[in-house]
Formats: C-alpha cells, sequence, structure tokens
C-alpha cells in the first residue's frame, strides 16, 4: 500500500457525544457496504455490553476508503475509567478528531483523552457535532476548546487548529453551521489535508509496537499495532522485545488489516498500517515486534497508574456452586491475570489461597470486569471499593477527582451539602438556563457510593462526570452509608406477611418466594443499626373471624440493586456475592454471634436489635 495514500486517526470524545455514531457515517458515507446491505447503528460497540449500556468500553479498529485514500480508525472509550484504552492506542495514530457536543462542550473527559493526544504532538481536527439541536451554541463551545488547548499547554503549531461542525445523526459535515451540509465530504477532505501521512523507512528493520492483544480459539493469541519501520508478511520470523530485551520468537502464520469493522487477511503489509498478526504467542502490550536477528525496540506504552482496588473472593456462602461453572481459585485467577493481558490499565496481586486483589481505574472499570466474568460463568465474591494511598516524605497522600454535575437550581443546596460531607470543595459554580454546574475537587473516596446518593438528591435529573486530578494529602475521616441493612436470620424462603411486616422497618431488596441464606442482606434498615430479621415468619392461625382477614397483602415493589448499586452500597465488613444469576449482598461473618463477639474485641458496643450474645 502506498505509504502516502495512508491516514491513521483516533476519535477522542466525551461520553455520548457521538463518536460511534460518527463512525457508522464515515462506513456509510465512504461506499465500504452494499447499497441494499443492512447496517445496525453503532457498529463498532460490539460487545453486548456496550449495546445496552449504550457506551464504547473497549477500543476497536476499523477502516474506509476515500477516493484512492486508505484512512485507519481508532474508536476510543470516552470515560475516564478506561483510560487505558486510549493511552494505549492512541500510539497508532498519526492525528486525531476531537468530538466536542455543540450544547455541552467540553467535559472532564473531553480534557482527559484531549491531554493524552496533547502528548504525543497529534495534530487535532475539532468536529463539533450536534449542531442539528436547537439549541446548540457553535461559537462558545470553539472558544471553550481553544481555551482547553491554552489550559494544556498546547504547541503554538496545535493552537491553530482546524473546525468542522457536523450532524453525525444526520449524517452531514459543513465548515459554516449556519448551513446545512448534505454528506460528511467535508470532514473527509479535512482529514486527508491535515492529518499526515505515517512516517518511517519501509526499507528499514521491522518494528511494530502491539496496542492490542485479543484471542482466538483456532489461531491463538492475536496482536494489533501500527508497523512503524519495515515490512512484515506471513511465514516471516519475527521476534517480541521490550527496552532492549528478546522475550521469544515466532512465526506469522495469519496477517489481517481492517476493512470496515471487520478483518480481511493479507500477504504482506508494510510502513503506516494498522494490522493484526497471528502466530506470536509471547507478545504483549507494549512489546516491539522486530527483528530476531537486529532487535530494535520502540518505547513502551504508559499509562496512569490505578486509583481503587477490590478484593475477588472464592465464593464460600451457603449457595456456593449452584449456579456457576467456574468456582475454584484456579479458575479464579487464570481469568484474572488473562484480563491484564489485554487491559493495561488493570494491575492484580494475589493476596491469599483464595484471595486476589484487582486495582483499576475506578468503580466502573471494575464493575465492568465483573459483569463480564459473571456472563462467563464465573462465581465469586467481592469486597467493598477501597482507594489506593501513597506515603510521600512522611506524609499520607489520596487520589483526588475533578468532579463536575448539572444540576436543576431546586436540588443544588442538598447536593452541596452532600459533597461537604464527602470532603468535596466547590471550584466553580455557573448557572445558565435553570440549570446549575458545580465543578469540584473531591477525594476519590467521597465518590464510592456518591452516584445513588446524587440521584435520589436531584430526582434523577442530575447529571454527574469526574476525571482523575492529582494525589493530594490525606482528608481525613469520610462518613460512608448513614443506616444499616436488615440481615436474614438463617436459611429459609422469603414469606409475603413476613416482609409485609418488615416494610416499616426499611426498604427490602427482594420480594416473597426467594430463597435466602442466615447472614444475607436482604434490605436497609430505616435507623443506622443493623437489625437481624425472620423474612420466613409466617401469618398465625386462629379461630377469629372478621371482614378483611383474607385481604391480599399488597407489598411495595423491593428495590432492584444492580451490580453498580451493590458496589456503592455495601460496607468494609460486607461482601457481593457475584453469580451467572443473582447478584446478592452478604456480611462477611454470617452467623449473628460471630459479628456481635468481631464488634465487642473491635471495642464496640452492639448495635443489633436481635437477642444478645448467648452465654457461653
Amino acid at each position: 500500500m502506498d505509504q502516502s495514500r495512508i491516514r491513521n486517526i483516533a476519535i477522542i470524545a466525551h461520553v455520548d457525544h457521538g463518536k460511534t455514531t460518527l463512525v457508522d457515517q464515515f462506513f456509510r458515507q465512504s461506499g465500504m457496504f452494499r447499497a441494499n446491505q443492512v447496517v445496525e447503528e453503532r457498529l463498532m460497540d460490539s460487545m453486548d455490553l456496550e449495546k445496552e449500556r449504550g457506551m464504547t468500553i473497549a477500543a476497536k479498529n476499523g477502516s474506509f476508503r476515500y477516493k484512492d485514500y486508505f484512512v485507519n480508525i481508532i474508536d476510543t472509550p470516552g470515560h475516564a475509567d478506561f483510560g487505558g484504552q486510549v493511552e494505549r492506542v492512541l500510539r497508532m495514530a498519526d492525528g486525531a478528531l476531537l468530538l466536542v457536543d455543540a450544547v455541552d462542550g467540553p467535559m472532564p473527559q473531553t480534557y482527559f483523552v484531549l491531554r493524552k493526544a496533547l502528548a504525543l504532538r497529534l495534530p487535532v481536527i475539532v468536529v463539533v457535532n450536534k449542531i442539528d439541536l436547537p439549541d446548540h451554541r457553535c461559537d462558545w463551545v470553539v472558544n471553550q476548546v481553544f481555551d482547553l488547548f491554552v489550559k494544556l499547554d498546547a504547541p503554538e503549531h496545535l493552537l491553530d487548529f482546524p473546525v468542522v461542525y457536523a450532524s453525525a445523526r444526520d449524517g452531514y459535515a459543513t465548515e459554516d453551521y449556519n448551513e446545512r451540509g448534505d454528506s460528511m465530504e467535508p470532514l473527509f477532505e479535512k482529514i486527508i489535508e491535515c492529518v499526515p501521512p505515517p512516517k518511517g523507512d519501509p526499507n528499514g528493520p521491522l518494528q511494530m509496537l502491539i496496542s492490542s492483544l485479543s484471542y482466538s480459539p483456532f489461531l491463538g493469541r492475536l496482536v494489533t499495532g501500527k508497523i512503524s519501520s519495515g515490512c512484515i508478511r506471513i511465514g516471516q520470523d519475527v521476534a517480541a522485545a521490550r527496552e532492549g530485551k528478546v522475550k521469544g520468537t515466532g512465526r506469522v502464520t495469519k496477517l489481517y488489516r481492517f476493512e470496515a469493522d471487520s478483518r480481511v487477511e493479507i500477504a504482506t503489509a508494510s510502513v503506516g498500517e494498522i494490522v493484526v498478526v497471528a502466530g506470536i504467542e509471547v507478545a504483549n502490550i507494549g512489546d516491539t515486534l522486530t527483528d530476531p536477528l537486529a532487535p530494535i525496540t520502540l518505547p513502551p506504552v504508559k499509562v496512569d497508574p490505578p486509583t481503587v482496588s477490590m478484593k475477588f473472593i472464592v465464593n464460600d456462602s451457603p449457595f456456593a456452586g449452584r449456579e456457576g461453572k467456574f468456582l475454584t481459585s484456579r479458575h479464579l485467577r487464570e481469568r484474572l491475570f488473562q484480563e491484564t493481558l489485554s487491559d493495561v490499565a488493570l494491575v492484580v496481586e494475589e493476596t491469599g489461597p483464595t484471595s486476589f486483589e484487582v486495582s483499576g481505574r475506578g468503580e466502573l472499570h471494575l464493575s465492568i470486569l465483573i459483569e463480564k466474568m459473571r456472563r462467563e460463568g464465573y462465581e465469586f465474591q467481592v469486597t467493598r471499593p477501597e482507594v489506593i494511598l501513597k506515603d510521600v516524605d512522611g506524609k499520607k497522600l489520596e487520589p483526588y477527582e475533578e468532579l463536575t454535575v448539572d444540576v436543576d437550581e431546586n436540588y443544588v443546596g442538598g447536593v452541596i451539602e452532600n459533597l461537604g460531607r464527602r470532603r468535596g470543595i466547590v471550584l466553580q459554580m455557573n448557572r445558565e438556563g435553570g440549570r446549575v454546574r458545580l465543578v469540584c475537587k473531591i477525594p476519590t473516596r467521597g465518590l464510592l457510593g456518591f452516584r445513588s446518593e446524587f440521584m435520589n438528591d436531584t430526582k434523577g435529573t442530575g447529571v454527574m462526570n469526574y476525571v482523575f486530578l492529582d494525589y493530594c494529602e490525606y482528608a481525613g475521616e469520610i462518613k460512608d452509608r448513614r443506616k444499616g441493612v436488615l440481615i436474614a436470620k438463617e436459611n429459609c424462603v422469603t414469606v409475603a406477611a413476613a416482609l409485609g411486616n418488615l416494610e416499616d422497618r426499611g426498604t427490602l431488596f427482594l420480594g416473597p418466594g426467594e430463597k435466602v441464606y442466615g447472614g444475607q442482606i436482604i434490605g436497609e434498615h430505616c435507623r443506622d443499626n443493623d437489625l437481624v430479621v425472620n423474612p420466613a415468619k409466617g401469618k398465625k392461625m386462629t379461630n377469629v373471624r372478621c371482614a378483611g382477614a383474607d385481604d391480599a397483602i399488597i407489598l411495595t415493589p423491593p428495590r432492584v440493586m444492580t451490580l453498580e448499586k451493590c458496589i456503592s452500597f455495601i460496607r468494609e465488613d460486607e461482601l457481593i456475592e457475584v453469580t451467572p444469576q443473582s447478584i446478592r449482598l452478604r456480611k462477611q461473618l454470617l452467623s449473628e454471634v460471630d459479628r456481635l463477639r468481631e464488634f465487642r474485641r473491635a471495642g464496640g458496643k452492639a448495635k443489633s436489635e436481635s437477642a444478645q450474645l448467648p452465654a457461653e
């Protein structure tokens, strides 16, 4: 392929600003599909979780042809929790499209992904998307983007960035937002004009930095990267090396290039092409594929350190082994370490024979891993997330986030009060059209469990986003959940009559006819202490008849506890039991006697309203 006719671009943006929709339009309007071919929306979001949540989780590659140019696209996640994906794939790009919403303007993740692109000195084309919205403010958005470039100390030659206005949903782009376009051609032309062709010597020694990794049951490990020097072909012997040291060698068995969203087999590839290579089983992300006789390595991928950790533990509840296929510590270990091969931002450490400490970028990052494993048939337990602290020069430091919330004016007071309890500091406050935007500096600990309370405080109308800021001085104690829980007394099946009596005591998490075990959490108490209850206590039979005695019991619908809600809900002495079919909450110590004994050993007074500890 002619090196001068290749363009490699990454699409970076905040969550829900239209990256994947824009890629769909690229594919449609470049003629990559037949005229009568049915193409589903958000084609690049191939994972089930991505389709369900409407967000990109994993970076993906695609390509399209425009005139006689071949354009490789790298679709990146917009959420900061998946920043490791952005950091590793930007090394394949020679330029970037920065998508910004025509109403919202730059958001926290816009800051994050743009900082990564500018660190690599990539030329940036700003695309102001969603100009079809009636309340767009394009001039304001462009000014905000310029201020963001200045804030990030962008080089002078990048400050004069080109701007294209677009509506990815309606499929048009234009250089004047007052004029509606009829196709994406202005953006295509701007990509060809402003993104330089890849550099490198096609006759030099092979150099290809591995930026992505996947696995095929037929071909084994598949590595993806951009060829920076030389060429590669099927049957060629190559070495996987890092920092000048050869890890191992292998032979190329298959070679693929991207055509639209699929892979097409090729025989050879040269400088500038983004390809998938099979047959090199020793290669990992950050390694360089090079000539085994004269290995020359490229700088490996560097990612920001993780800030939050959770423990993954083998399931030992009374219901263990009933629903999952992979139950043992060996299964858990293999799966977790397999994930670290493709996710460079994830760190796994063994902390015991049956437990593993998994560290990532945030609650969402870890919850996506838990959900993927649950759907694959794994059964395990996880603890409450904890932030990763640092000790520098005798000072305890903790991670801080920059939190941006958009709320209705009526709810600002409650939100600010909640942020104050969580050691948050309001940096900016802007009012516009009945909505208020707050920009806060808050410890990562303060965000654990904040989302559910925030949605309750704003009646579901608030929007919150956050991005990692820095490690700063420890903020002191932050009070966690303010209420206790309702705990099942023994193994039983819940009864409607018993649940009806418990509704006055708190909010229930399950309905009648559910199997529970002793020590399982079945609801949230209305007070700040834990309460042991009997959800199987039936209605007493009497010989007295009265009107309405046999009326059906009407229960309030239980609160549905999703995985994210469970993660933000639990305390240090509680666990989440995760199986392919169920998500349960439980106490770490299932026995009430053991819990009371442990509480007294810690120097506290028993809060339980149930019977006192029996004499031994």
